[in-house]
């Protein structure tokens, strides 16, 4: 077990306590600041005054940390914060934001209970509005190529490459090479309006234009498609909305 002084020093006027460790196998200095207070790793070749210079070099970050650390410790639960709410699968679904002091990892998404919660993770670089749409587009992705894996075999033709897009105006697209391409934002919509909008581009590979045998096609392998065109003229601005 390792052995630690209580030590003391003024770090912008202000007195900081810190535990100082002395270590023959450390390389170099270190700090790190937690709920229980400040620790300094010191190697036995660096001497006091060297030591002192390294945390005033690193004072700000220091005291940013300590005050991080006093907020959260008199938390007892994460911290929950409302985020508003976005249409999830057709359904309006509220999102929060959890800060969690314990948490070290990147940012992490949960679905429970009716709601969105975006785990915070200390060392993550990504905003929590980031990490929601890389899980909704995945979660778009997963509901697409589910949906296309039926469908193709129905066709009896695959496409060449399947693409989760962010399209500013379009809800999917069928290319000349034979290759679809999703807006991930389809997953805010209720299924039936996804299966629709992902058959409507499937169909394409075997009928490339909006011939009478085209909405045939469509209309048997989708038979909500008249509900789901209603549904999109409706409410296709809100899951084009941004989210902010």
């Amino acid at each position: 077990m390792k052995q630690a002084t209580l030590e003391t020093i003024d770090l912008g006027g202000r007195k900081v306590d810190y535990h100082l460790v002395q270590s023959k196998t450390a390389q170099k200095l270190k700090v790190r600041v937690g709920l229980s207070g400040v620790e300094v790793v010191q190697p036995l070749k660096r001497d006091t005054q060297e030591l002192e210079a390294f945390l005033e070099h690193n004072q700000g970050w220091i005291i940013n940390q300590l005050d991080r650390a006093e907020r959260l410790s008199s938390i007892r639960k994460p911290l929950k914060t409302t985020a508003g709410e976005i249409l999830f699968r057709g359904i309006p679904t509220p999102i929060q934001v959890e800060e969690n002091f314990q948490r070290k990892g990147t940012n992490k998404v949960v679905f429970e209970n009716g709601t969105l919660t975006i785990l915070l993770g200390v060392k993550s670089h990504t905003s929590p509005i980031k990490s929601l749409e890389n899980w909704l587009r995945r979660q778009a992705k997963q509901e697409i190529s589910r949906f296309l894996e039926t469908l193709t075999q129905k066709l009896g033709k695959s496409p060449n490459k399947v693409y989760v897009m962010a399209q500013k105006t379009k809800w999917g697209n069928c290319s000349s090479l034979s290759n679809l391409s999703f807006n991930w934002r389809l997953i805010m919509a209720p299924d039936f309006v996804l299966k629709y909008l992902v058959t409507h581009e499937a169909v394409h590979l075997v009928v490339p234009d909006h011939s009478k045998r085209f909405w045939l096609t469509v209309q048997s392998l989708c038979p909500e498609m008249e509900r789901a065109k209603q549904w999109l003229c409706a409410n296709s601005d809100r899951l084009m909305t941004d989210m902010r």
